[in-house]
């Protein structure tokens, strides 16, 4: 068992006033002012990371152009090495997809608000098979409030803790004018051709601006209402067994797409004092919930078929942060506290064997009952970056402290434990913990050094502490050197890691087969067993690399990247049974061994007029897969082999603007090995495919906009077959051709 021993509080903040203090010595050891701005032009290690050829942002007009149906995601899963997956390769709750960067997962995904991570997917029960009835947390801010997106892949990604093994997400909310009051309303729709697919519409608002001379403001709504797909949709693509005339083959899961139901209100007060220091004051609320649409793990009854259509989950996120940045001669701080609180009241879903995950699980005795899961996370972070020369070089040095609670509560989920006199298939409903925490805390050092004047090197070192599974040094490096006048050489290298989550490392979540799943056929007498928690785990591990060369002779720009990262203490339902109760094997999540991903991402832009502008990114993926363990050979998450995306953009006038999409897709192969180690029957292929969009937009006026398009318009279509162990890889539906339209009004 990994030691227990925590750094308290009060310890943590001894530690940040000792790095700021440092701070401070530092600057009044500072005495020459020239010197100090001829410093602060390299920026920061933060800075300098963000121009890796790893990183990518989009802008609010790259927003405006190209408007999501409903999450972000659609969006971002046009940049390089970025992709749409379930949450595991098994395709269960195949159409939940998220954001999957360079083939490492959805779970290796850290989402950022305004820097601050959000992890209510968290609150999701995770699957025997590592799938989450979840769609992420990638829509907790409408798209018309964001500034930007930054996307970070790799080594860049590293730097933030826990959960950025694949990369970082950030989403940065416009902040509110100094200077005049500003407001807007937007109105969206999206109708689609095929009646079957769901339509959506939204609405959102903002007003912001200054409310004194040193106090500003801002405050947002949202609304957004998107139908479920019809509950045949996938229907008349499956095969009829075999003497039942159209009916569905059993175990087949055919749901389309959830509608969703989603509400947000935020507030800001930004409080500037000073010329030196501002104090930020976030409120949010946020709402999401779901229209049924029949998603169940694994089959199909008349249960779930009388919930079409209505709220099976709703996750409700109330987040509070209070934040104080200080910009100084001597260098600039940061000192913030959140607390963000995620309530996932959801109907009661089946824990045991074909039932798994299906809301009301065919049993009358749970249908109606709707259990709520609470996850609370108060985090304190600070950071000093302070310029000053060392050996001759130019450097910024950046010091920083992350204190970390974690504390969920899943009366659901957490609901069963081994009855020890074997009775109702050995399963004890109660009896348990409902409750499991993590603490954690990290302090971070990292520098920007110009060491000559063609050369930039950014090393950097982390260490974290987990109250359950100990201490993690994660070292990096990125460098960047300018071989010629267009020429330049970029790359990194750096430890990440993630800690196992609350359901992986807490020994009362059990789960229960009772003869469905079990690892080739164990059990005392027959195929039943259980998978339990276990708190022995250790935290997963990758050594992320990349190297690449950018040109950029001032009038177009391209690049090309090679990525690797090697997976370590991949954390998956266990294989050897560690003993046995009532006749049925024990399993636990066990650390299975090691994984591989690796790719080339590429970019180019050109200029093709003084309007028009050609943007094309390709990411092709040479592996990723496990590398060890009885699931050798195995996908981490099914891709597609590469991905193309291309964007034209003809500004015609200041008031009038064109765009075309263009995105070709990579064959996606899936899984040869079920959950019980044996092999699958059918493993169809997805076939390379490509979708192509159009769009419009138009400037009424100063304060009224138009856009409106039309995506797939060659009305590509994917439907979604079963999960994996029965069709391969088509679990999920690609939407087809679609009509949309936005008016936004500002003044």
């Amino acid at each position: 068992m990994h030691s227990r021993d925590t750094l308290n509080l009060p310890m943590s903040l001894i530690a940040l006033a000792l790095l700021v203090g440092a701070a401070t010595q530092a600057g009044a050891d500072t005495t020459h002012d020239v010197e100090l701005e001829s410093l602060q032009v390299i920026g920061t290690a933060e800075e300098q990371i963000k121009q890796s050829l790893g990183v990518s942002v989009i802008n609010s007009s790259d927003i405006e152009r190209a408007p999501p149906v409903n999450d972000l995601s659609d969006i971002l899963r046009r940049q390089p090495g970025v992709n749409l997956t379930g949450n595991s390769a098994s395709g269960m709750r195949g159409n939940n997809r998220q954001i999957d960067i360079r083939g490492m997962g959805p779970e290796n995904t850290l989402i950022l608000i305004d820097g601050r991570p959000v992890t209510s997917r968290n609150a999701v029960r995770y699957g025997w098979g590592g799938d989450r009835d979840t769609r992420g947390d990638t829509n907790w801010v409408p798209a018309e409030q964001v500034e930007r997106i930054e996307v970070l892949r790799g080594p860049a990604a590293a730097r933030y803790g826990s959960g950025a093994m694949g990369g970082v997400v950030n989403i940065i909310t416009k902040a509110p004018s100094t200077q005049k009051a500003t407001g807007s309303m937007t109105l969206y729709t999206n109708q689609p051709e095929d009646r079957k697919e769901g339509t959506t519409d939204r609405a959102n608002f903002s007003l912001a601006g200054p409310l004194s001379e040193t106090l500003s403001g801002r405050v947002y709504g949202s609304f957004n209402r998107a139908k479920a797909d019809a509950r045949d949709i996938n229907t008349r693509h499956i095969d009829p067994v075999e003497g039942r005339s159209g009916a569905l083959e059993p175990g087949l899961n055919t749901a389309g797409r959830e509608g969703v139901v989603n509400k947000d209100v935020s507030g800001l007060l930004s409080w500037q004092p000073d010329a030196w220091n501002t104090v930020d004051l976030d409120l949010s609320f946020s709402r999401q919930g779901n229209r049924f649409a029949g998603d169940s793990p694994f089959y199909l009854d008349d249960a779930i078929e009388d919930m079409y259509g209505r709220e099976t989950n709703i996750t409700y996120r109330q987040a509070f942060a209070v934040t104080h940045r200080g910009s100084y001669d001597w260098g600039d701080t940061q000192l913030g506290l959140s607390h963000d609180v995620t309530r996932n009241k959801r109907q009661r879903e089946g824990l045991t064997g074909r039932v798994e995950g299906a809301p009301a699980a065919g049993d009358d005795s749970i249908a109606g009952v709707f259990d709520t899961s609470r996850l609370k996370n108060t985090r304190l972070h600070g950071q000093v970056d302070v310029p000053f020369p060392i050996a001759g070089f130019d450097q910024v040095l950046t010091a920083g402290l992350e204190v970390n609670r974690e504390h969920l509560n899943d009366p659901g989920g957490m609901r069963q434990s081994i009855d020890p006199n074997g009775s109702g298939g050995g399963v004890l409903e109660g009896g348990s913990s409902t409750s499991a925490s993590l603490d954690s805390q990290a302090v971070y050092v990292e520098s920007n050094i110009a060491a000559t004047r063609d050369l930039t090197l950014t090393p950097g070192l982390r260490f974290d502490h987990n109250g359950t599974f100990g201490s993690n040094w994660s070292p990096s490096l990125n460098a960047e050197y300018r071989l010629a006048q267009a020429w330049t050489l970029k790359g990194g290298i750096a430890r990440a890691y993630k800690a196992p989550n609350l359901y992986q490392s807490t020994e009362s979540y059990l789960l229960s087969s009772r003869g469905n799943g079990c690892w080739r056929g164990a059990g005392g007498t027959g195929n039943s067993c259980f998978l339990e928690g276990n708190e022995n785990l250790k935290a997963e591990t990758s050594v992320n690399k990349e190297i690449g060369i950018a040109y950029d002779p001032g009038s177009w720009r391209s690049s090309l990247t090679y990525f690797r990262n090697d997976y370590r203490n991949k954390v998956d339902a266990g294989t050897t049974a560690i003993r046995v109760v009532n006749n049925q094997d024990v399993y636990r999540w066990e650390n299975t061994g090691k994984a591989l991903v690796q790719g080339l991402e590429g970019n180019i832009f050109l200029p093709l007029g003084t309007s028009l502008e050609w943007n094309t990114n390709l990411t092709y993926m040479i592996d990723s897969e496990k590398r060890s363990g009885p699931f050798k050979g195995e996908p981490l998450s099914i891709i597609p082999e590469f991905t193309v995306n291309s964007t034209l953009d003809w500004f015609f006038d200041d008031r009038l603007s064109f765009q075309a999409l263009a995105t070709w897709y990579g064959k996606q192969t899936p899984p040869k090995l079920a959950q019980t180690g044996s092999t699958i029957a059918t493993q169809d292929e997805v076939d390379p495919y490509a979708i192509f969009g159009l769009s419009a937009g138009y400037k009424v006026s100063d304060n009224l906009g138009l856009r409106a398009g039309v995506s797939n318009l060659f009305d590509k279509r994917l439907y979604r077959k079963g999960n994996a162990e029965n069709v391969g890889a088509q679990t999920y539906n690609e939407r087809g051709r679609s009509f949309f339209a936005s008016v936004t009004t500002s003044f």
